[in-house]
């Protein structure tokens, strides 16, 4: 799916139909995967933090499409509603039914890095490696989901639960993740940098200087680094 590369970054979107049953608790599927998820926020980071050059992902739980008011219509039908002459239930009687969702949905979108060939197997493949537990615990009650034993199956699984992206959001600059994580670490260090060396003379502020960069280590991505997750300074 060509559309859903941009540069280097790849919008991954996935659908998948969560099963209409209940725990023995009487607790549906669905609700049962929301409170899940609601759990992930109460952890110091979520899951995705450990998912190889994953941007930034949400996951939510869709009960249905809403139609915040009638269908549209034609110019004949616009003019009804300024010349009132059919009765306004014959007029939406004559209007297409909504259309509503048999199924509610585990929603996952994603964007990551995958290269310029869009690596969406090498993604989700790492997902599993990194994640696989959590994983089972939020699609373990989606249809076909029963189905998922490995890495393979799982891949298998999400391409056939996979959307073509129609608006792409692309908030990377198009690089690695590492050096988007060493960038943003750089960015942070050097504001407090600046903040702590203020009126230093420049025998000092020099010295200084030589001592922060020895620290930061600009070209080494591995560390000291933003750890991948992290929203707190």
């Amino acid at each position: 799916m060509t559309g859903n590369i941009s540069g280097n970054a790849y919008a991954l979107t996935i659908l998948s139909p969560i099963k209409d049953g209940y725990t023995p608790d009487e607790i549906a599927y669905a609700d049962l995967i929301r409170d899940r998820l609601q759990g992930w926020n109460m952890e110091h980071n979520s899951p995705m933090a450990k998912v190889p050059q994953t941007y930034l992902c949400r996951f939510f739980v869709l009960d249905d499409v809403y139609t915040e008011s009638l269908p549209g219509a034609g110019f004949l039908d616009t003019l009804t509603d300024l010349l009132p002459v059919v009765p306004d239930r014959t007029r939406r009687n004559a209007l297409p039914k909504e259309d509503h969702l048999q199924s509610r949905y585990l929603v996952f979108s994603c964007n990551f890095h995958g290269g310029a060939g869009g690596d969406l197997e090498g993604y989700l493949r790492g997902m599993w490696e990194a994640i696989g537990d959590r994983i089972r615990e939020i699609w373990g009650y989606c249809y076909g989901f029963e189905q998922v034993t490995d890495a393979d199956t799982f891949i298998t699984y999400m391409k056939k639960c996979q959307l073509p992206a129609a608006l792409f959001f692309n908030g990377s600059n198009d690089e690695p993740l590492e050096e988007q994580l060493k960038a943003l670490y750089l960015k942070q260090e050097l504001a407090k940098f600046a903040a702590e060396n203020q009126g230093l003379d420049a025998a000092t502020l020099r010295r200084n200087f030589q001592a922060f960069m020895q620290r930061v280590a600009p070209t080494n991505l591995a560390e000291p680094t933003w750890l991948a997750g992290k929203y707190r300074i």
